[in-house]
């Protein structure tokens, strides 16, 4: 299975206006029958046990800034997908994500039909509100690269 980092092709406008991060990973495997709740549940339902500890590790370092920590806040009418929160969902794509002080977030499960199989493609956006939204995002990044690829992985198994 491989996991290919594309050029992101969601209107992130229609998503999260005003987007100053958005990236896209994409893997293709040879069976279908998955529609975007599924290929999300299975990428955040569970978690590696070093994505785990990374996850502890923000959450002890933002709570005394007084960010959400993983898992807080508002519950929707969507219900939640591992520690997020669902903004929208159709079969084919998942919007799950919320906002905080310091940015706002989401991030994008699509599937769709590719030959015989399908390919999911997991898109993020992240607007930043101030200096700490800027600096947390360049201080994550190279994690969340790390992590969206691992996490895709999952769906195929």
């Amino acid at each position: 299975m491989i996991i290919r980092e594309i050029t992101p092709d969601a209107d992130s406008g229609a998503w999260l206006a005003g987007a100053q991060f958005v990236d896209a990973y994409r893997v293709e495997f040879g069976r279908g029958g998955l529609d975007a709740r599924e290929a999300a549940t299975r990428m955040f339902a569970r978690s590696p046990r070093w994505v785990n500890a990374l996850v502890k590790l923000r959450n002890l370092l933002v709570s005394p800034l007084g960010l959400r920590t993983s898992g807080a806040g508002e519950r929707t009418a969507g219900g939640m997908i591992g520690i997020f929160p669902v903004v929208s969902e159709t079969p084919a794509r998942l919007v799950a994500g919320f906002n905080d002080s310091h940015l706002d977030f989401r991030v994008l499960v699509e599937v769709a039909p590719a030959g015989a199989g399908q390919q999911v493609t997991a898109t993020t956006l992240v607007r930043t509100h101030n200096r700490l939204g800027r600096f947390y995002l360049a201080v994550i990044t190279p994690f969340h690269r790390l992590v969206v690829r691992r996490l895709l992985q999952q769906v195929g198994t």
